[in-house]
């Protein structure tokens, strides 16, 4: 049975052939579905975000009735939507510095806020570790 005929690699701007079967040459080959970018960091469930965790997050989204509570405090009404990442159930101290997966640690973020907060706790990380 003949083999098939190598295709260019699907990358921009890079014409390698690619003779496996597969899209891309070794240079630019992805990683398999189900790996990281950060790998030290493990998977959602290795770091506490299984089921038990979504079960959690859409009673806090419930609760708040799907608004931005930093929003909300500032004295703006900010719907998040249900789409994946526009909602962000966020721990007000976070795990890293002590806090707990109660539902009095968690609120309802927009990705403006939650992006805004997340920034803040890593510079204040970064302090932490020049100490």
């Amino acid at each position: 049975m003949p083999t098939a005929a190598p295709k260019p690699c699907r990358h921009p701007g890079c014409g390698a052939l690619v003779r496996d079967g597969g899209h891309y040459c070794e240079a630019h080959k992805r990683p398999a579905r189900g790996s990281f970018a950060d790998p030290a960091r493990g998977s959602r469930h290795e770091r506490g975000y299984g089921s038990k965790w979504d079960q959690i997050r859409a009673r806090i989204l419930a609760r708040d009735c799907g608004l931005c509570q930093a929003c909300l405090r500032q004295g703006r009404v900010t719907a998040v939507g249900d789409r994946p990442y526009s909602a962000y159930c966020d721990h007000i101290v976070p795990k890293a510095e002590g806090g707990t997966d109660d539902d009095t640690n968690l609120q309802t973020l927009c990705r403006p806020c939650h992006k805004a907060k997340t920034d803040a706790e890593k510079a204040r990380g970064a302090a932490r570790a020049r100490v």
